[in-house]
């Protein structure tokens, strides 16, 4: 089918899941795919409409909506745009207990063939497992001729491994299918998390090529990263074999390594300690997810620490903002960050990075 058939379907899907809910339409629009055609003076193809093509592709438990601000930056750069829903999301966690992550590699492959039939260049973006997908089909895709990943999954805890073993028993003790049961207030994203989500994404990273990639990389990651290994994408960028390679490195330290541009995460002024893998595509102005946005990430004081979970959420003015890590836990109570404070400048360097392109 078409993508814009494939939107249409999904959308359809969609309402029947969210229609009955009070914003049922603004969340049915956050979850869904969808595709933007590029603005401007764009230049078109030799025999197809547009020149370029980006499919960006979203994280696990996540929703298109976290690709929308990009999507817009795509879009003003001469991108055509397409962003898939991946199987299992934009719906209840509950769907996540028996997909696999196959099913998201298909996705990921049906849109590269839509996008591909429109566009003489073909690149790929992701957001966490969204990047998994995205080097994957780039390794056996030679359409791809560039990515952009954004908190890369590369790497996941070990014990991700192991965490189907729950099989044996969960029949009969349903709770134990999963790592943990939120409250699911987050509009375009699941809170709640199933143990088989988390041994797909591991199946998903052991599949990725160890070999370096020759096409064009750019990369924007935090150190502080607790979802995913840190040191896993600085590997990845080390054995990269393209000299148009760039590394957007959030740290409130500066890194040994070369080549790579330093952006001090830590904010004071803001309250902020340093950079979170929820936080590098949103830009502060987010109405859901920025400095002034309707949500706030507490989950990691959900399940044991009520009273700073409560704090948390109550956004009092001593609340910091940050990655969950143990360092900003001890220094009082910390709100997961959401947004980045220096998204404009990330937007300044993916576009100096699309200039230097072939």
């Amino acid at each position: 089918m078409s993508f814009a058939v494939y939107v249409q379907r999904t959308q359809e899907m969609l309402r029947r899941i969210h229609d009955w809910k009070n914003d049922g339409e603004q969340i049915i629009a956050g979850n869904s795919p969808f595709e933007l055609l590029p603005t401007g003076n764009f230049e078109k193809g030799s025999d197809k409409p547009y020149r370029r093509g980006i499919l960006l592709t979203h994280g696990l438990t996540d929703s298109p909506y976290q690709m929308r601000h990009l999507a817009a930056f795509f879009q003003r750069m001469g991108f055509r745009v397409m962003a898939p829903l991946l199987p299992g999301h934009g719906t209840q966690p509950g769907d996540l207990l028996k997909v696999r992550w196959k099913e998201w590699r298909k996705a990921v492959n049906f849109g590269v063939s839509r996008l591909a039939e429109e566009v003489d260049e073909l690149y790929l973006g992701g957001l966490s497992a969204g990047a998994a997908l995205s080097v994957l089909q780039s390794a056996k895709d030679k359409r791809v001729r560039g990515l952009f990943l954004f908190s890369p999954a590369f790497e996941i805890d070990l014990r991700a491994k192991w965490a189907n073993l729950h099989r044996l028993y969960s029949r009969w003790v349903p709770k134990e299918a999963w790592l943990n049961v939120m409250q699911d207030r987050d509009k375009y994203k699941y809170e709640s998390f199933c143990k088989n989500a988390a041994a797909q994404m591991y199946s998903l990273t052991q599949a990725l090529p160890r070999a370096g990639l020759k096409i064009p990389i750019f990369i924007a990651a935090s150190a502080d990263d607790v979802t995913v290994s840190a040191s896993a994408t600085l590997g990845f960028m080390d054995r990269a074999r393209h000299e148009g390679n760039r590394l957007v490195w959030y740290a409130t330290k500066k890194p040994d390594h070369q080549n790579i541009e330093w952006v001090n995460s830590a904010v004071p002024g803001q309250h902020i300690l340093s950079s979170a893998h929820t936080a590098i595509v949103m830009p502060p102005e987010d109405e859901h997810y920025g400095a002034n946005g309707d949500y706030v990430n507490c989950l990691h004081y959900y399940e044991n620490d009520k009273t700073s979970y409560r704090t948390c959420c109550a956004r009092g003015p001593e609340t910091l903002l940050g990655e969950a890590t143990e360092q900003n836990l001890r220094q009082g109570v910390v709100r997961r960050l959401t947004y980045n404070p220096h998204y404009a400048a990330l937007e300044a360097s993916m576009q100096e990075f699309i200039e230097r392109l072939a």
